[in-house]
């Protein structure tokens, strides 16, 4: 049983490994997408922000389609629209239509991340939910981490020139998204429908029937089941998710999303090789230091998987958020006199690695998870969508100036800024963000209804 969950959870948390791709496979792109059509400072902000403009709008409408059709075939459609997406990404022939694809990407990227944390979370048992809905985020990291060694494999190398045409190479890092989006397609076809959408819709028989095979004995699916029927009410309204029994919930749920962007990890993600450049390094060292972020991303989210279940995730990021603001400051030290140069590089890589260990394997790791558990059943998609929201706006905010901030401010300002908004993030969690390691979906529902919901340490 317990490896039928983790299928469950691998499977499903594909669609993290295409959100990763899709959007870290742009900060490669962008140094070679100049080779065969012109593109301004401008037009790359825009192109890479076109993903992101359209996770906007996937992420608010898969939650109203997850509570009509179902959790698992809205992961199936956006599965669809991940290929089709793909495709004519690598067929694009002008920054236009490029970034016309790149929006059509975003209605996928942005439904994935609103849909598959909360089928996660639905299915997952309590004591194991943390680790299941956090291979979301480990799923993300690590498509970001292909993102960069195929950028790096790829870069300047022309092999599918010929394949593909003028900029094979490009094209080829988009095509490659077909392949995961294909596989989590047919992965959907043989998952079962979350228990709980299946509860709220009023088929209890089959809500058994699949907590049976998810859970190790009869009695634990009947208290699972008795606890979910307390809570299912008619379907929610965008009103009672709006409403002050509902606030809390939605602060720390939305909170926690607008941290994780407003702290700086996916400026640094998406322009690490353009910003490296700058400061006087060549195109491979720069494709390199992208691997490099890539491999320590994954490895602190591996860790940061085990701790949100062990250390509980609000302790983990009250312990690890300290860390981002020193890493940050180290990098905004070595870059005072613009380039560095001679020791101040090493405390520059320093900063960047420290920076990524303490704010990817924290915030980052537990955006997705706090998103899906603290709302209740009955609005958990509406809800969802508004942490998606809040995710995808600031991200758009932070991917159109991480370059304009950059060039007007200097790179130390910058980087100061970020960690400022690291402080900041810290402050926020200490004050609204309550510990959910340990308790049921119907318990932290519970403490919403008594207005306990912030108190829990």
């Amino acid at each position: 049983m317990r490896a039928h969950v983790l299928l469950i959870a691998g499977i499903a948390a594909l669609g993290g490994l295409l959100f990763g791709y899709d959007t870290g496979i742009i900060s490669a792109a962008l140094l070679f997408i100049g080779d065969s059509f012109p593109i301004s400072v401008v037009g790359k902000q825009i192109v890479t922000a076109a993903i992101v403009a359209g996770a906007l709008v996937g992420c608010m409408g898969a939650g109203p389609l997850s509570d009509r059709i179902g959790r698992r075939p809205t992961v199936m459609v956006a599965a669809i629209v991940f290929m089709i997406a793909s495709v004519a990404s690598t067929v694009a022939g002008s920054v236009a239509s490029l970034t016309a694809a790149r929006l059509v990407l975003g209605l996928a990227v942005g439904a994935a991340s609103q849909i598959i944390p909360v089928y996660i979370a639905e299915l997952a048992p309590a004591a194991r939910r943390g680790a299941m809905v956090v291979m979301f985020q480990l799923a993300v990291v690590g498509g970001i981490l292909v993102s960069t060694i195929v950028g790096w494999l790829l870069g300047g190398s022309h092999v599918a020139d010929g394949l593909l045409g003028e900029g094979g190479d490009w094209r080829l890092m988009f095509l490659l998204g077909v392949v995961p989006a294909a596989i989590l397609l047919i992965g959907m076809i043989v998952l079962p429908e979350s228990p709980r959408y299946l509860a709220l819709k009023g088929d209890v028989a089959k809500a058994r029937a699949i907590l049976a095979r998810l859970r190790p004995s009869a009695a634990e699916v009947e208290t699972e089941l008795a606890a979910i029927g307390e809570t299912v009410h008619v379907e929610g309204r965008w009103r009672t998710l709006l409403s002050g029994r509902m606030r809390p919930a939605l602060i720390a749920g939305a909170g926690v999303a607008m941290f994780s962007q407003i702290t700086g990890t996916n400026a640094v993600i998406y322009y690490a090789p353009t910003i490296a450049t700058n400061a006087g390094l060549g195109q491979n060292a720069a494709l390199l230091t992208a691997l490099v972020v890539g491999v320590t991303i994954v490895l602190t989210t591996i860790f940061g998987t085990w701790a949100v279940d062990h250390w509980g995730r609000r302790r983990l990021m009250l312990r690890f958020l300290p860390g981002a603001v020193i890493g940050l400051a180290m990098i905004a030290v070595a870059f005072a006199n613009g380039a560095p140069t001679g020791g101040m590089r090493w405390v520059a890589a320093a900063g960047l690695l420290g920076y990524e260990v303490f704010n990817v394997g924290s915030i980052s790791a537990a955006i997705w998870l706090v998103g899906a558990e603290v709302f209740p059943l009955s609005v958990r998609g509406k809800g969802m969508s508004l942490v998606a929201l809040s995710h995808w706006s600031f991200d758009l905010l932070v991917t159109l100036t991480t370059l304009s901030l950059v060039e007007g401010l200097g790179t130390a300002a910058t980087f100061w800024l970020f960690a400022g908004m690291n402080l900041l993030a810290w402050g926020f969690v200490w004050r609204f963000v309550p510990e959910t390691k340990g308790r049921s979906l119907e318990e932290i529902e519970a403490s919403l209804q008594n207005g306990t919901f912030a108190s829990a340490r």
